[in-house]
């Protein structure tokens, strides 16, 4: 696991500027960097050893060195391809299984990215035809960012790499606030910072003589293939059992994350790590260390964990989304943070379960409420009418009952988060934030490709292309790199993948419990209890923050400063603060939201200089000029 960072375009001091981008995300790789210059390309990279820890060192190059690319992820797939490139005539210089690529790409062009599994975000500068080809996982586990700005082609792992560069224009992208506040994330493929895009997962792009192009190499659906339930649940455990082995392949100590859930519980149980890893709070309700501990000692693993403290969850704000890149309000991205640093004692690599949910139909908003399920039994004509003018109702109890009850899923679903709705995060805005795509606008699409599947696929498609990319897998790859600590994903593998593509949606949802059959695999290797436990998902008890008045006047501060009057009527962010604070509303998602933006605004536009910026790397400060 590593990072990397370059520019396409003639630069003024190329090789210093490049050092200071590198310098950026040495977070990222602090073993050893590498670089390659030429007249027109700078390619930059940190590195974090994994695989071949003595000489897997980047850039790779091909045999006659007119290819050259850098990479950050892990193919595990890499000692076949290795065998057959080297069948063809291939020489390696490392054992590094990144190295594939390059020459993977020499053979056969862009079409060896949708046979590589693992996950990847790579760049290839070809030398002779001066061209840059970028590409990256088909889940979107590793990030991708690039822009075009002044002439020269900025590309990399993270976006804070651009900011050393002269021709990097530091501007906020005002259409990406408003979605913000109802998905909880950045959303659109432009982020918040204009003119820098992310590379949408399955893509690559090729950029040549000043004109980018992206095509889209693979795009994981679901096509029911049914069998019979005990062989289906056979081909999960062996699958899954599989990936989990192929994802332990490293030089260096592998541990676990581990939570309440059986999606993590799988992961230990078949890892067998040394140690597992868990975080939690004093409340018992936002705490799965007893869970955790359970199940470890059950497994005869050590289970490291730790409680932690409020104040120093609020102190490490800042840095938290100083790391996002962008302003990112899941909560959860808290706890993982210190739990990234608390595993980086012990181990390099950690396995985690993200994932599941969305490929085995995990989420209990995929699981119909009984009542709703009668209600859908009454004429679809009469339904659509109730649900046509709840939705034109104001918050209230029920509304949201007769929405999904009467309304096609398309028009209510937009996945795991749904924090303002649309209409509100307009009131609250100032009217030059208000513009950008409507949701509509942003899941149509994606909901346009599988017009033909059932409810429960499209919200699982849904989530796949948006949810999981944009929320689940930016916080764990920039939480995790915080730290310098590799975190691997089995359940995002193609062979996963394939097999949970078949199934059908009675053995994605049960009767009783989502991810049936998938529960019904992950039995045969725990305990009963720990199958069938509901996980809790990293909770945070932000709601009681908010109304603790040392915090409470933190985040005031916040909501009456001049940079939120740039953005938002504050008077009504006074009036959500308030009723959360006196008890009269639980606004503590919306309070979150639009603190955690205000918090990564004051760290990148008003605090941050040119040519400088305080690093946490091994948890010591230094200061970069």
């Amino acid at each position: 696991m590593c990072g990397f960072t370059g520019f396409i375009g003639k630069t003024e001091n190329a090789g210093s500027t490049l050092e200071k981008m590198m310098d950026r995300i040495i977070h990222r790789g602090p073993d050893s960097s590498g670089q390659f210059l030429d007249e027109e390309a700078a390619l930059g990279f940190r590195r974090l050893s994994i695989i071949d820890l003595e000489n897997g060192s980047q850039p790779f190059y091909n045999e006659d060195e007119t290819l050259v690319s850098v990479v950050n992820g892990e193919i595990y797939n890499f000692q076949e391809l290795r065998e057959e490139l080297m069948g063809k005539g291939h020489t390696f210089s490392t054992h590094s299984d990144c190295e594939v690529i390059i020459h993977g790409y020499e053979e056969y062009g862009t079409a060896i990215f949708s046979r590589l599994r693992g996950m990847f975000a790579t760049a290839i500068w070809d030398c002779n035809d001066n061209k840059l080809v970028v590409a990256r996982d088909m889940f979107g586990i590793k990030p991708m960012y690039y822009a075009n700005m002044n002439g020269v082609l900025l590309f990399g792992s993270e976006i804070k790499s651009f900011l050393p560069h002269p021709a990097f224009k530091k501007e906020m992208n005002r259409d990406a606030l408003k979605p913000y506040l109802t998905f909880q994330y950045s959303v659109l493929d432009e982020t918040f910072f204009k003119g820098v895009f992310k590379l949408p997962a399955a893509h690559f792009m090729v950029y040549k003589g000043g004109e980018i192009s992206l095509e889209r190499y693979l795009d994981p659906t679901f096509d029911v293939n049914e069998k019979p339930l005990e062989e289906t649940i056979d081909q999960i455990d062996e699958v899954i059992q599989e990936s989990i082995l192929a994802h332990r392949i490293s030089d260096v100590k592998v541990g676990s994350f581990l939570s309440s859930g059986v999606d993590s519980s799988y992961v230990a149980a078949v890892l067998k790590p040394d140690k597992t890893f868990t975080v939690g709070f004093s409340d018992k309700n936002f705490s799965e260390i007893d869970n955790a501990k359970l199940l470890s000692d059950e497994l005869d693993i050590q289970n490291i964990h730790e409680v932690l403290d409020s104040d120093e969850c609020f102190n490490e704000l800042e840095q938290i989304q100083y790391l996002m890149d962008e302003p990112h309000s899941n909560p959860s991205i808290v706890p993982l943070y210190f739990l990234s640093k608390l595993a980086k004692k012990d181990v390099t690599v950690v396995l985690s379960g993200e994932g599941a949910d969305e490929l085995f139909g995990g989420y209990e908003g995929y699981d119909h409420r009984p009542n709703l399920k009668k209600y859908r039994k009454l004429p679809a004509v009469l339904r659509s009418a109730v649900g046509g003018a709840a939705a034109k109702l104001p918050e209230m109890r029920g509304r949201q009952f007769l929405i999904q009850g009467g309304l096609p899923v398309e028009n209510w679903f937009i996945g795991q988060a749904n924090v303002f709705p649309e209409k509100q995060a307009e009131s609250i805005l100032k009217a030059d934030y208000q513009s950008g795509p409507s949701v509509a606008d942003i899941v149509r699409p994606i909901y346009d490709k599988v017009k033909d599947k059932d409810n429960l696929t499209k919200m699982q498609y849904l989530d796949m292309n948006l949810w999981l990319v944009g929320d689940i897998l930016l916080k764990a790859d920039k939480m995790s790199m915080a730290h310098s600590l590799e975190l691997r994903v089995p359940f995002l593998d193609k062979k996963v993948m394939a097999t949970a593509s078949e199934l059908p949606a009675k053995y994605r949802i049960g009767l009783k419990d989502t991810k049936y059959a998938m529960r019904l695999a992950a039995r045969r290797n725990l305990p009963e209890a720990s199958a069938n436990r509901k996980k809790i998902g990293f909770p945070v008890p932000i709601r009681h923050w908010i109304r603790e008045e040392k915090f409470h006047q933190q985040i005031k501060s916040y909501f009456i400063s001049d940079e939120a009057a740039e953005f938002f009527n504050q008077d009504e962010l006074l009036v959500l603060l308030d009723e959360h604070y006196t008890n009269k509303a639980n606004n503590g998602r919306k309070i979150w939201t639009i603190f955690m933006f205000l918090v990564w605004h004051r760290r990148y536009f008003v605090m941050e200089q040119p040519d400088a910026v305080v690093v946490d790397v091994n948890q010591e400060t230094a200061e970069i000029q």
